[in-house]
């Protein structure tokens, strides 16, 4: 079985969020019902996914192995 591709962003902003950093990149996991409200639900500082205001990321493009990287980091 195919497995979903991760989705990254980059935190850009977060007042008023102390589980987010500014210039870290974060997991992104989908959920189209908080999309609809410009929301986004990412997996924060705690380990744990919020929903947070969707401007306060900037969504990646990564290459290949960038992606891997990174999906080993957050198992």
């Amino acid at each position: 079985m195919k497995r979903d591709k991760k989705q990254f962003a980059i935190c850009v902003r977060n007042e008023g969020a102390e589980d987010l950093e500014i210039r870290k990149v974060y997991q992104i996991l989908p959920d189209a019902r908080a999309a609809k409200d410009k929301y986004i639900r990412v997996i924060d500082e705690s380990g744990e996914d919020y929903l947070y205001p969707a401007d306060y990321f900037v969504p990646l493009e990564l290459p290949r192995e960038a992606e891997r990287a990174l999906s080993a980091a957050t198992r």
